[in-house]
Protein backbone atom coordinates (compact mmCIF):
# COMPACT_ATOMS: atom_id res chain seq x y z
CA UNK A 1 0.00 0.00 0.00
CA UNK A 2 2.93 1.99 -0.20
CA UNK A 3 2.38 3.10 -3.32
CA UNK A 4 -1.31 4.82 -2.42
CA UNK A 5 -0.18 6.94 0.03
CA UNK A 6 2.02 9.60 1.64
CA UNK A 7 2.28 9.54 5.54
CA UNK A 8 4.89 10.00 8.17
CA UNK A 9 7.07 7.45 10.38
CA UNK A 10 6.54 7.69 13.81
CA UNK A 11 9.50 9.05 15.30
CA UNK A 12 10.07 11.49 11.79
CA UNK A 13 13.32 10.96 11.45
CA UNK A 14 13.23 9.42 7.78
CA UNK A 15 10.64 11.89 7.11
CA UNK A 16 12.75 15.17 7.80
CA UNK A 17 15.64 13.66 6.46
CA UNK A 18 14.00 12.98 3.36
CA UNK A 19 11.55 15.84 3.12
CA UNK A 20 14.21 18.54 4.21
CA UNK A 21 16.32 17.07 1.03
CA UNK A 22 13.15 18.07 -0.87
CA UNK A 23 12.18 21.48 0.28
CA UNK A 24 15.79 22.54 -0.17
CA UNK A 25 15.01 22.26 -3.66
CA UNK A 26 12.16 24.87 -3.47
CA UNK A 27 12.99 28.61 -4.08
CA UNK A 28 12.04 31.26 -0.46
CA UNK A 29 8.97 32.65 -3.10
CA UNK A 30 7.37 29.68 -3.56
CA UNK A 31 7.49 28.26 0.04
CA UNK A 32 6.33 31.15 2.42
CA UNK A 33 7.82 30.82 5.74
CA UNK A 34 10.81 28.35 5.00
CA UNK A 35 14.44 28.77 5.01
CA UNK A 36 17.38 27.16 5.02
CA UNK A 37 20.53 27.39 7.90
CA UNK A 38 23.98 27.42 6.52
CA UNK A 39 24.13 23.40 6.22
CA UNK A 40 20.88 23.67 3.76
CA UNK A 41 18.45 21.85 6.76
CA UNK A 42 15.08 23.08 6.37
CA UNK A 43 13.10 25.01 9.50
CA UNK A 44 9.87 27.00 9.45
CA UNK A 45 10.74 30.70 8.81
CA UNK A 46 7.01 31.90 10.03
CA UNK A 47 6.47 31.40 13.88
CA UNK A 48 4.63 27.97 14.48
CA UNK A 49 3.08 29.05 17.63
CA UNK A 50 2.98 27.95 21.11
CA UNK A 51 2.96 24.06 21.98
CA UNK A 52 2.57 23.84 17.58
CA UNK A 53 5.32 21.15 17.56
CA UNK A 54 4.49 19.00 20.23
CA UNK A 55 1.03 16.39 19.11
CA UNK A 56 -1.18 18.44 20.66
CA UNK A 57 -4.13 17.56 23.28
CA UNK A 58 -5.65 16.49 20.20
CA UNK A 59 -2.86 14.28 18.82
CA UNK A 60 -3.19 14.64 15.17
CA UNK A 61 -5.95 13.78 12.41
CA UNK A 62 -3.78 10.80 10.45
CA UNK A 63 -2.09 9.24 13.31
CA UNK A 64 1.48 10.63 11.92
CA UNK A 65 1.48 8.18 9.06
CA UNK A 66 3.48 8.37 5.98
CA UNK A 67 2.69 11.23 3.20
CA UNK A 68 3.58 12.71 -0.06
CA UNK A 69 6.84 14.71 -0.32
CA UNK A 70 6.53 15.96 -3.76
CA UNK A 71 7.14 19.48 -4.03
CA UNK A 72 5.44 22.17 -6.30
CA UNK A 73 7.33 23.12 -9.50
CA UNK A 74 8.75 26.02 -9.75
CA UNK A 75 7.29 27.80 -12.74
CA UNK A 76 4.22 29.68 -11.86
CA UNK A 77 0.67 27.95 -12.11
CA UNK A 78 -1.06 30.53 -13.74
CA UNK A 79 -3.19 29.25 -16.68
CA UNK A 80 -1.79 30.20 -20.07
CA UNK A 81 -4.05 31.30 -23.20
CA UNK A 82 -4.82 29.20 -26.06
CA UNK A 83 -4.94 30.26 -29.45
CA UNK A 84 -8.21 28.29 -29.54
CA UNK A 85 -9.59 30.37 -27.24
CA UNK A 86 -11.78 33.28 -27.57
CA UNK A 87 -9.98 36.66 -27.60
CA UNK A 88 -9.19 38.02 -23.85
CA UNK A 89 -10.67 33.90 -22.44
CA UNK A 90 -7.78 32.11 -20.78
CA UNK A 91 -7.91 28.38 -21.64
CA UNK A 92 -7.30 25.55 -18.35
CA UNK A 93 -3.55 24.95 -20.09
CA UNK A 94 -1.45 25.48 -16.98
CA UNK A 95 1.09 23.21 -15.05
CA UNK A 96 -0.76 19.92 -14.88
CA UNK A 97 0.61 19.96 -11.26
CA UNK A 98 -1.79 23.00 -11.25
CA UNK A 99 -4.94 21.09 -12.35
CA UNK A 100 -7.60 19.84 -9.61
CA UNK A 101 -10.11 16.97 -10.46
CA UNK A 102 -13.73 18.57 -10.88
CA UNK A 103 -15.06 16.31 -8.37
CA UNK A 104 -12.37 17.23 -5.47
CA UNK A 105 -11.68 20.53 -5.89
CA UNK A 106 -15.74 21.09 -5.81
CA UNK A 107 -15.32 19.40 -2.44
CA UNK A 108 -12.90 22.34 -1.45
CA UNK A 109 -14.92 24.72 -2.59
CA UNK A 110 -18.00 23.39 -0.58
CA UNK A 111 -15.96 23.26 2.43
CA UNK A 112 -14.96 26.51 2.72
CA UNK A 113 -18.25 27.85 2.08
CA UNK A 114 -19.78 26.09 4.77
CA UNK A 115 -17.16 27.30 7.19
CA UNK A 116 -17.46 30.59 6.21
CA UNK A 117 -20.95 30.21 7.74
CA UNK A 118 -20.47 28.13 10.59
CA UNK A 119 -17.22 29.42 11.64
CA UNK A 120 -16.35 32.75 10.08
CA UNK A 121 -13.78 33.90 11.81
CA UNK A 122 -11.69 30.73 11.24
CA UNK A 123 -10.95 32.04 7.74
CA UNK A 124 -10.61 28.59 5.81
CA UNK A 125 -8.99 29.02 2.35
CA UNK A 126 -9.85 26.21 0.44
CA UNK A 127 -6.60 26.17 -1.11
CA UNK A 128 -5.36 24.70 2.42
CA UNK A 129 -7.41 21.90 2.28
CA UNK A 130 -6.06 21.35 -2.03
CA UNK A 131 -2.42 21.21 -0.18
CA UNK A 132 -3.44 18.66 2.55
CA UNK A 133 -5.12 16.71 0.01
CA UNK A 134 -2.50 16.14 -2.05
CA UNK A 135 0.40 15.74 0.45
CA UNK A 136 -2.30 13.27 1.97
CA UNK A 137 -3.21 11.23 -1.14
CA UNK A 138 -2.20 13.09 -4.43
CA UNK A 139 -6.07 14.69 -4.17
CA UNK A 140 -7.87 10.96 -3.62
CA UNK A 141 -5.45 9.33 -6.49
CA UNK A 142 -5.69 12.04 -8.76
CA UNK A 143 -9.80 12.21 -8.93
CA UNK A 144 -10.67 8.39 -8.93
CA UNK A 145 -13.93 9.42 -7.15
CA UNK A 146 -17.31 8.35 -8.39
CA UNK A 147 -20.25 11.26 -9.20
CA UNK A 148 -21.82 11.47 -5.58
CA UNK A 149 -17.56 11.85 -4.55
CA UNK A 150 -16.49 8.29 -3.43
CA UNK A 151 -13.44 7.13 -3.97
CA UNK A 152 -13.55 4.12 -6.48
CA UNK A 153 -11.41 1.61 -3.87
CA UNK A 154 -11.01 2.22 -0.31
CA UNK A 155 -7.53 4.69 0.26
CA UNK A 156 -5.39 2.91 3.20
CA UNK A 157 -2.94 4.17 4.70
CA UNK A 158 -0.33 1.45 6.41
CA UNK A 159 -0.72 -0.69 9.62
CA UNK A 160 -0.33 1.53 12.41
CA UNK A 161 1.43 -1.40 14.40
CA UNK A 162 4.28 0.34 15.68
CA UNK A 163 6.65 -1.37 13.06
CA UNK A 164 7.98 1.44 11.67
CA UNK A 165 4.86 3.91 12.52
CA UNK A 166 2.65 4.38 15.77
CA UNK A 167 1.26 1.69 17.54
CA UNK A 168 -2.52 2.45 17.29
CA UNK A 169 -4.81 -0.48 18.24
CA UNK A 170 -8.19 -1.13 16.91
CA UNK A 171 -10.70 1.33 17.35
CA UNK A 172 -13.63 0.81 15.09
CA UNK A 173 -13.64 -2.83 14.52
CA UNK A 174 -12.65 -2.34 10.74
CA UNK A 175 -15.40 -0.74 10.21
CA UNK A 176 -13.64 1.63 8.12
CA UNK A 177 -10.11 -0.06 7.61
CA UNK A 178 -10.79 -3.23 7.80
CA UNK A 179 -8.49 -3.93 10.04
CA UNK A 180 -9.76 -5.32 13.76
CA UNK A 181 -6.28 -5.57 15.18
CA UNK A 182 -4.72 -2.16 14.35
CA UNK A 183 -6.13 0.88 12.84
CA UNK A 184 -5.06 2.59 9.46
CA UNK A 185 -5.53 6.02 7.94
CA UNK A 186 -8.71 6.18 5.72
CA UNK A 187 -9.60 7.87 3.07
CA UNK A 188 -8.52 11.22 1.25
CA UNK A 189 -7.41 13.15 3.98
CA UNK A 190 -6.30 10.30 5.68
CA UNK A 191 -8.28 9.96 9.02
CA UNK A 192 -7.33 7.71 11.60
CA UNK A 193 -10.48 5.83 12.82
CA UNK A 194 -10.13 7.17 15.95
CA UNK A 195 -10.12 10.69 15.30
CA UNK A 196 -12.91 10.65 12.35
CA UNK A 197 -15.23 8.69 15.01
CA UNK A 198 -15.53 12.43 16.72
CA UNK A 199 -14.67 15.15 13.43
CA UNK A 200 -16.53 13.05 11.10
CA UNK A 201 -19.03 15.36 9.10
CA UNK A 202 -21.71 14.70 5.99
CA UNK A 203 -20.79 17.02 3.64
CA UNK A 204 -22.45 16.05 0.90
CA UNK A 205 -26.00 15.71 2.92
CA UNK A 206 -26.68 11.85 2.28
CA UNK A 207 -26.96 11.52 5.92
CA UNK A 208 -23.40 9.18 5.89
CA UNK A 209 -20.45 10.11 6.98
CA UNK A 210 -17.86 8.26 5.19
CA UNK A 211 -14.21 9.01 5.42
CA UNK A 212 -13.97 7.55 1.68
CA UNK A 213 -16.40 10.56 0.58
CA UNK A 214 -14.07 13.39 -0.51
CA UNK A 215 -16.93 15.90 0.36
CA UNK A 216 -17.56 14.43 3.66
CA UNK A 217 -13.89 14.26 4.28
CA UNK A 218 -12.82 18.07 3.34
CA UNK A 219 -15.63 19.20 5.37
CA UNK A 220 -14.08 17.21 8.65
CA UNK A 221 -10.79 18.67 7.47
CA UNK A 222 -11.99 22.07 7.81
CA UNK A 223 -13.53 21.68 11.12
CA UNK A 224 -10.78 19.88 12.05
CA UNK A 225 -8.25 22.43 11.26
CA UNK A 226 -10.67 25.22 12.57
CA UNK A 227 -11.44 24.01 16.13
CA UNK A 228 -10.21 25.60 19.19
CA UNK A 229 -11.03 28.96 17.57
CA UNK A 230 -7.97 29.01 15.31
CA UNK A 231 -7.58 31.92 13.16
CA UNK A 232 -6.22 30.64 9.88
CA UNK A 233 -5.20 34.22 8.89
CA UNK A 234 -2.66 34.51 11.83
CA UNK A 235 0.11 32.48 10.10
CA UNK A 236 1.29 30.93 13.29
CA UNK A 237 -1.98 29.79 14.32
CA UNK A 238 -2.33 28.05 10.51
CA UNK A 239 1.12 26.05 11.47
CA UNK A 240 -0.55 25.28 14.61
CA UNK A 241 -3.17 23.94 12.83
CA UNK A 242 -1.28 22.28 10.33
CA UNK A 243 0.67 20.24 12.56
CA UNK A 244 -2.27 19.35 14.65
CA UNK A 245 -3.09 17.67 11.14
CA UNK A 246 0.60 15.41 10.88
CA UNK A 247 2.98 16.92 13.41
CA UNK A 248 6.16 17.63 11.53
CA UNK A 249 7.86 20.57 10.53
CA UNK A 250 8.95 18.86 6.75
CA UNK A 251 5.33 18.11 6.63
CA UNK A 252 3.95 21.97 7.55
CA UNK A 253 6.58 23.42 5.05
CA UNK A 254 5.34 20.99 2.57
CA UNK A 255 1.73 21.82 2.94
CA UNK A 256 2.83 25.68 3.12
CA UNK A 257 4.49 24.98 -0.38
CA UNK A 258 1.85 23.07 -2.31
CA UNK A 259 -0.63 26.09 -0.42
CA UNK A 260 0.82 28.98 -1.90
CA UNK A 261 1.52 26.81 -5.43
CA UNK A 262 -2.37 26.61 -5.54
CA UNK A 263 -2.74 30.79 -4.31
CA UNK A 264 -1.36 31.87 -7.50
CA UNK A 265 -3.65 29.87 -9.98
CA UNK A 266 -5.56 26.64 -10.15
CA UNK A 267 -7.69 24.84 -13.03
CA UNK A 268 -10.22 22.28 -12.92
CA UNK A 269 -9.13 19.00 -14.80
CA UNK A 270 -11.98 15.70 -15.05
CA UNK A 271 -11.77 13.18 -12.43
CA UNK A 272 -9.17 10.17 -12.48
CA UNK A 273 -6.77 12.60 -14.67
CA UNK A 274 -4.71 14.37 -11.91
CA UNK A 275 -0.97 13.69 -11.61
CA UNK A 276 0.23 11.66 -8.76
CA UNK A 277 2.89 11.88 -6.41
CA UNK A 278 5.83 9.97 -6.92
CA UNK A 279 7.48 10.06 -3.19
CA UNK A 280 6.57 9.22 -0.11
CA UNK A 281 7.91 10.47 3.37
CA UNK A 282 9.57 6.95 4.25
CA UNK A 283 11.96 7.63 0.77
CA UNK A 284 9.92 5.24 -1.26
CA UNK A 285 8.97 5.56 -4.68
CA UNK A 286 5.21 5.35 -5.15
CA UNK A 287 4.47 3.99 -8.86
CA UNK A 288 1.25 5.31 -10.51
CA UNK A 289 -2.13 3.07 -9.14
CA UNK A 290 -2.94 3.28 -12.77
CA UNK A 291 -3.06 -0.29 -14.15
CA UNK A 292 -0.45 -1.41 -17.01
CA UNK A 293 -1.62 -1.67 -20.51
CA UNK A 294 -0.73 -5.26 -21.66
CA UNK A 295 0.79 -6.33 -24.65
CA UNK A 296 -0.29 -7.64 -27.87
CA UNK A 297 -0.09 -11.29 -28.06
CA UNK A 298 2.78 -12.27 -30.44
CA UNK A 299 2.49 -14.86 -33.00
CA UNK A 300 3.65 -18.09 -32.49
CA UNK A 301 6.36 -20.54 -34.29
CA UNK A 302 5.23 -23.20 -36.28
CA UNK A 303 6.03 -26.20 -33.47
CA UNK A 304 5.48 -23.55 -30.44
CA UNK A 305 7.70 -21.90 -27.86
CA UNK A 306 9.08 -18.74 -27.81
CA UNK A 307 8.86 -16.65 -31.30
CA UNK A 308 10.93 -13.77 -30.23
CA UNK A 309 13.65 -16.66 -28.94
CA UNK A 310 16.70 -18.00 -31.07
CA UNK A 311 16.37 -21.79 -31.45
CA UNK A 312 17.98 -23.78 -28.95
CA UNK A 313 21.51 -25.24 -29.33
CA UNK A 314 22.12 -29.14 -28.62
CA UNK A 315 23.72 -29.25 -24.99
CA UNK A 316 26.60 -31.96 -25.19
CA UNK A 317 26.50 -34.72 -22.86
CA UNK A 318 27.78 -33.94 -19.16
CA UNK A 319 30.87 -35.78 -18.02
CA UNK A 320 30.08 -37.85 -15.03
CA UNK A 321 30.76 -36.57 -11.48
CA UNK A 322 32.02 -39.10 -9.16
CA UNK A 323 30.36 -39.50 -6.16
CA UNK A 324 31.18 -37.04 -3.08
CA UNK A 325 32.43 -37.69 0.12
CA UNK A 326 29.66 -38.32 3.16
CA UNK A 327 30.28 -34.95 4.80
CA UNK A 328 29.15 -35.23 8.84
CA UNK A 329 26.19 -34.28 9.92
CA UNK A 330 25.72 -30.83 10.94
CA UNK A 331 24.03 -30.29 14.24
CA UNK A 332 21.49 -27.44 13.49
CA UNK A 333 21.40 -23.81 15.20
CA UNK A 334 18.36 -22.91 17.33
CA UNK A 335 16.30 -20.35 15.82
CA UNK A 336 17.19 -16.58 18.04
CA UNK A 337 14.63 -16.43 20.22
CA UNK A 338 12.42 -12.58 19.55
CA UNK A 339 12.30 -11.03 22.60
CA UNK A 340 8.81 -9.92 23.39
CA UNK A 341 7.52 -6.55 22.26
CA UNK A 342 7.34 -4.09 24.97
CA UNK A 343 3.98 -3.24 25.62
CA UNK A 344 2.56 0.68 24.88
CA UNK A 345 1.27 3.21 27.68
CA UNK A 346 -1.94 2.49 26.36
CA UNK A 347 -1.68 -1.17 26.46
CA UNK A 348 -1.10 -0.74 29.87
CA UNK A 349 -3.72 0.82 31.03
CA UNK A 350 -6.18 -1.48 33.51
CA UNK A 351 -8.83 1.09 34.31
CA UNK A 352 -9.80 4.87 34.57
CA UNK A 353 -9.69 6.75 38.24
CA UNK A 354 -11.69 9.58 39.22
CA UNK A 355 -10.27 12.92 39.99
CA UNK A 356 -12.36 15.53 39.69
CA UNK A 357 -16.01 16.05 41.22
CA UNK A 358 -18.62 13.68 40.51
CA UNK A 359 -20.94 16.34 39.85
CA UNK A 360 -20.47 19.59 37.97
CA UNK A 361 -22.71 22.75 37.57
CA UNK A 362 -23.22 25.83 36.09
CA UNK A 363 -25.98 28.46 35.28
CA UNK A 364 -26.88 28.70 31.37
CA UNK A 365 -23.88 30.45 29.39
CA UNK A 366 -21.59 30.46 32.02
CA UNK A 367 -18.47 28.62 32.21
CA UNK A 368 -18.44 25.05 34.66
CA UNK A 369 -15.81 26.41 37.56
CA UNK A 370 -14.90 22.81 38.23
CA UNK A 371 -12.84 20.70 36.13
CA UNK A 372 -13.35 17.38 34.83
CA UNK A 373 -10.07 15.30 35.80
CA UNK A 374 -8.95 11.21 35.31
CA UNK A 375 -6.44 9.20 36.35
CA UNK A 376 -5.40 6.04 33.71
CA UNK A 377 -3.84 3.56 36.37
CA UNK A 378 -2.59 -0.15 35.57
CA UNK A 379 -3.59 -3.32 37.55
CA UNK A 380 -1.35 -2.38 40.36
CA UNK A 381 -3.55 0.72 40.50
CA UNK A 382 0.26 2.93 39.45
CA UNK A 383 -0.38 6.18 37.09
CA UNK A 384 0.56 5.50 33.46
CA UNK A 385 1.47 8.63 31.26
CA UNK A 386 1.38 9.38 27.52
CA UNK A 387 -1.76 8.10 26.95
CA UNK A 388 -4.39 9.81 25.24
CA UNK A 389 -7.80 9.92 27.05
CA UNK A 390 -11.14 11.13 25.53
CA UNK A 391 -14.20 13.60 27.05
CA UNK A 392 -17.32 12.77 25.09
CA UNK A 393 -20.34 15.38 25.64
CA UNK A 394 -23.78 12.88 25.60
CA UNK A 395 -27.12 13.88 26.05
CA UNK A 396 -29.80 16.77 24.67
CA UNK A 397 -27.55 20.12 25.80
CA UNK A 398 -26.09 22.66 23.67
CA UNK A 399 -22.53 22.99 25.76
CA UNK A 400 -19.55 22.49 24.37
CA UNK A 401 -15.82 22.05 25.14
CA UNK A 402 -13.53 25.57 24.36
CA UNK A 403 -13.60 26.20 20.89
CA UNK A 404 -17.13 24.53 20.45
CA UNK A 405 -16.48 20.98 19.89
CA UNK A 406 -18.27 18.11 21.35
CA UNK A 407 -15.70 16.03 21.78
CA UNK A 408 -11.68 16.44 23.46
CA UNK A 409 -8.84 14.60 23.68
CA UNK A 410 -6.04 15.17 25.82
CA UNK A 411 -2.81 13.07 26.68
CA UNK A 412 -2.26 12.11 30.42
CA UNK A 413 0.52 13.77 31.72
CA UNK A 414 3.84 12.70 34.04
CA UNK A 415 1.77 11.35 36.81
CA UNK A 416 -1.13 10.12 34.54
CA UNK A 417 -3.85 12.61 34.99
CA UNK A 418 -5.69 13.98 32.37
CA UNK A 419 -8.05 17.58 32.22
CA UNK A 420 -10.77 18.00 30.31
CA UNK A 421 -10.61 21.21 28.50
CA UNK A 422 -12.91 23.82 30.05
CA UNK A 423 -16.88 22.99 29.39
CA UNK A 424 -19.04 25.90 28.82
CA UNK A 425 -22.59 25.53 29.04
CA UNK A 426 -25.50 26.67 26.30
CA UNK A 427 -29.33 27.73 26.71
CA UNK A 428 -30.57 24.71 27.66
CA UNK A 429 -31.28 23.83 31.03
CA UNK A 430 -31.04 20.30 32.75
CA UNK A 431 -28.30 17.10 32.71
CA UNK A 432 -26.02 16.21 30.31
CA UNK A 433 -23.28 13.29 30.35
CA UNK A 434 -19.29 13.68 29.98
CA UNK A 435 -18.28 10.60 29.29
CA UNK A 436 -14.25 9.88 29.43
CA UNK A 437 -12.55 6.84 27.45
CA UNK A 438 -9.17 6.02 26.58
CA UNK A 439 -8.68 6.04 23.36
CA UNK A 440 -6.91 2.63 21.33
CA UNK A 441 -8.48 0.29 24.73
CA UNK A 442 -11.89 -1.01 24.78
CA UNK A 443 -12.14 0.20 28.88
CA UNK A 444 -14.80 0.81 31.02
CA UNK A 445 -15.22 5.11 30.72
CA UNK A 446 -15.98 7.03 33.51
CA UNK A 447 -19.73 8.97 33.18
CA UNK A 448 -19.82 12.55 34.90
CA UNK A 449 -23.10 14.15 35.62
CA UNK A 450 -23.25 17.96 34.40
CA UNK A 451 -25.98 20.17 34.98
CA UNK A 452 -27.37 23.67 33.50
CA UNK A 453 -29.44 25.45 35.48
CA UNK A 454 -31.51 28.51 34.57
CA UNK A 455 -30.02 31.92 34.95
CA UNK A 456 -31.78 33.45 37.91
CA UNK A 457 -32.28 37.00 39.19
CA UNK A 458 -32.98 38.10 43.04
CA UNK A 459 -34.13 41.43 42.99
CA UNK A 460 -36.32 43.70 40.59
CA UNK A 461 -36.99 47.23 40.69
CA UNK A 462 -38.94 49.72 38.71
CA UNK A 463 -36.65 51.84 36.41
CA UNK A 464 -39.25 54.74 37.06
CA UNK A 465 -41.36 56.39 39.95
CA UNK A 466 -44.41 57.52 38.08
CA UNK A 467 -47.51 56.68 39.16
CA UNK A 468 -49.38 54.49 36.24
CA UNK A 469 -53.35 55.26 36.25
CA UNK A 470 -55.63 55.29 33.47
CA UNK A 471 -59.11 56.28 32.64
CA UNK A 472 -62.03 53.73 32.46
CA UNK A 473 -62.09 52.00 28.95
CA UNK A 474 -58.39 53.56 28.07
CA UNK A 475 -55.13 52.74 28.00
CA UNK A 476 -51.85 53.43 30.75
CA UNK A 477 -49.49 56.32 28.95
CA UNK A 478 -46.37 54.31 30.47
CA UNK A 479 -45.45 51.14 30.25
CA UNK A 480 -44.03 48.98 33.16
CA UNK A 481 -39.79 48.49 32.95
CA UNK A 482 -38.39 46.45 35.64
CA UNK A 483 -34.23 45.38 35.74
CA UNK A 484 -33.28 42.38 36.61
CA UNK A 485 -29.89 42.22 39.44
CA UNK A 486 -28.51 38.77 40.51
CA UNK A 487 -26.08 39.13 43.94
CA UNK A 488 -25.77 43.16 42.81
CA UNK A 489 -24.94 42.27 39.11
CA UNK A 490 -27.01 42.41 36.33
CA UNK A 491 -29.28 39.51 35.41
CA UNK A 492 -29.63 39.34 31.67
CA UNK A 493 -31.56 36.42 29.88
CA UNK A 494 -33.69 35.66 32.66
CA UNK A 495 -37.13 34.49 31.98
CA UNK A 496 -39.95 35.83 33.91
CA UNK A 497 -43.55 36.16 34.18
CA UNK A 498 -46.18 38.99 34.61
CA UNK A 499 -49.84 38.30 36.10
CA UNK A 500 -52.71 40.61 37.00
CA UNK A 501 -53.28 39.71 40.49
CA UNK A 502 -56.62 39.47 42.60
CA UNK A 503 -54.93 40.60 45.54
CA UNK A 504 -51.74 40.68 47.63
CA UNK A 505 -52.92 37.43 49.25
CA UNK A 506 -54.51 35.83 46.58
CA UNK A 507 -51.89 35.74 43.59
CA UNK A 508 -55.23 34.16 41.26
CA UNK A 509 -55.09 35.70 38.10
CA UNK A 510 -57.62 38.79 38.07
CA UNK A 511 -60.94 38.07 35.79
CA UNK A 512 -61.23 42.47 36.08
CA UNK A 513 -59.42 45.28 35.78
CA UNK A 514 -56.37 46.51 33.86
CA UNK A 515 -55.28 43.74 30.86
CA UNK A 516 -52.62 43.23 28.02
CA UNK A 517 -53.21 42.06 24.73
CA UNK A 518 -52.43 39.48 22.39
CA UNK A 519 -51.52 39.98 18.81
CA UNK A 520 -55.13 38.96 18.18
CA UNK A 521 -56.33 41.75 20.34
CA UNK A 522 -57.51 39.41 22.46
CA UNK A 523 -57.55 40.31 26.80
CA UNK A 524 -54.46 38.87 28.27
CA UNK A 525 -53.81 38.99 31.77
CA UNK A 526 -50.91 36.56 32.47
CA UNK A 527 -47.31 36.65 30.34
CA UNK A 528 -45.38 33.90 30.84
CA UNK A 529 -42.93 34.11 28.09
CA UNK A 530 -40.94 36.89 28.93
CA UNK A 531 -36.82 37.19 29.45
CA UNK A 532 -35.13 40.06 30.07
CA UNK A 533 -32.37 41.33 28.16
CA UNK A 534 -28.41 41.68 28.47
CA UNK A 535 -28.52 44.50 30.62
CA UNK A 536 -31.16 42.99 32.54
CA UNK A 537 -34.04 45.28 31.49
CA UNK A 538 -37.92 43.95 30.73
CA UNK A 539 -40.24 46.53 29.36
CA UNK A 540 -44.09 45.37 29.60
CA UNK A 541 -46.53 45.80 26.26
CA UNK A 542 -48.74 48.18 27.00
CA UNK A 543 -51.67 47.94 29.28
CA UNK A 544 -55.49 48.56 28.93
CA UNK A 545 -58.35 48.90 31.30
CA UNK A 546 -61.93 47.62 31.12
CA UNK A 547 -64.87 50.03 32.93
CA UNK A 548 -63.97 48.42 36.52
CA UNK A 549 -62.50 51.39 38.48
CA UNK A 550 -60.10 50.94 41.40
CA UNK A 551 -56.40 50.22 42.89
CA UNK A 552 -55.09 46.73 40.76
CA UNK A 553 -51.92 44.58 41.34
CA UNK A 554 -49.43 43.47 38.63
CA UNK A 555 -47.28 41.19 39.99
CA UNK A 556 -43.71 40.25 38.37
CA UNK A 557 -41.37 37.43 39.52
CA UNK A 558 -38.78 35.62 37.66
CA UNK A 559 -36.13 32.10 38.26
CA UNK A 560 -34.48 32.34 41.30
CA UNK A 561 -37.33 33.90 43.33
CA UNK A 562 -37.08 37.50 42.75
CA UNK A 563 -40.80 39.25 42.89
CA UNK A 564 -41.79 42.98 42.28
CA UNK A 565 -45.60 44.10 42.73
CA UNK A 566 -46.89 47.21 40.82
CA UNK A 567 -49.94 49.38 41.75
CA UNK A 568 -52.47 50.29 38.89
CA UNK A 569 -54.83 53.11 38.96
CA UNK A 570 -58.04 53.13 37.31
CA UNK A 571 -60.60 56.28 38.01
CA UNK A 572 -62.53 58.68 36.26
CA UNK A 573 -60.92 61.69 35.31
CA UNK A 574 -61.45 64.83 37.14
CA UNK A 575 -63.60 67.23 35.80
Amino acid sequence: MAAQFGRRLRKGAATTAVAAVAVAALSASQAPGVSADDHGRQSAGADVGQGANDAGEDGTATGNSRYYTDLPPLQSPNPAPSASAGEGTPAATGSAEAGIPATVLDAYKKAEASLRESKPTCNLPWQLLAAIGKVESGQARGGRVDAAGTTLSPILGPVLDGNGFASIKDTDNGAYDGDSTYDRAVGPMQFIPSTWAWAGRDGNGDGKKDPNNVYDAALAAGHYLCRFDHDLSVQAQMNQAILSYNNSTAYLNTVLSWLEYYRKGTHEVPDGTGTLPSHDSDGTATPSPTPPVPSPPSTPKPGGGDPTSPAPKPTPPATPTPPATPTPPVTPTPPPTTPPATPTPTETVDHLANVGDGKVTATAGDTFAQKIAVRTEDKAGKAVAKVRVRFTIVGDTDATFAGGESVATTVTNWSGMAIAPALAAGEKTGDFTVRVTVVGRVLAGLDYTATVTARQADTLARTADTALTCVPGGEFADQVEVKATYQGATAGKVAATATLIKSADDTGENDKGPYFKDADGKTVRTLTTLVTDADGLLKLPKLYADDTTGTFLLRVTTTGGATLTVELTVAAAAS
